[in-house]
């Protein structure tokens, strides 16, 4: 009969720890932007990314970029491609699945981290 009252008592412990909230997860689906430029090309990435079911993320990359040549910057061009990414609970990030990017997440810090490129949440 005790221990029938231990887990009574637990009960509502155990089912607040279930409802838990994983901020990091809520954090994901969104518009993140990237600059970038250097000596011979500068860029702008977008990526949207959407929580599709369970833990399965669908990433729209949108690249615009101009080739700079001789210190003159060409004309704009556009490439789009799509990426399927996986959450892992445990490490809190992402993983492309098609080439294997690690996604870090930083919600506090509005920002998700792709290598050293830095988007943006908008």
């Amino acid at each position: 009969m005790k221990i029938y009252h231990y887990f009574l008592a637990a009960l509502p412990l155990m089912q607040l720890a279930a409802c838990k909230r994983d901020q990091t997860r809520e954090f994901l689906p969104g518009t993140y932007t990237n600059s970038a430029r250097g000596k011979y090309s500068q860029a702008d990435d977008t990526l949207i990314v959407e929580a599709t079911e369970s833990n399965q993320f669908l990433i729209h990359r949108r690249t615009g970029f101009n080739i700079i040549d001789g210190g003159k910057i060409g004309k704009r061009q556009y490439e789009s491609e799509e990426w399927n990414a996986v959450y892992d609970e445990g490490t809190r990030t992402l993983t492309e699945t098609r080439k294997g990017r690690l996604i870090n997440i930083f919600p506090g810090s509005g920002y998700i981290l792709i290598g050293k490129r830095k988007y943006t949440k908008n």
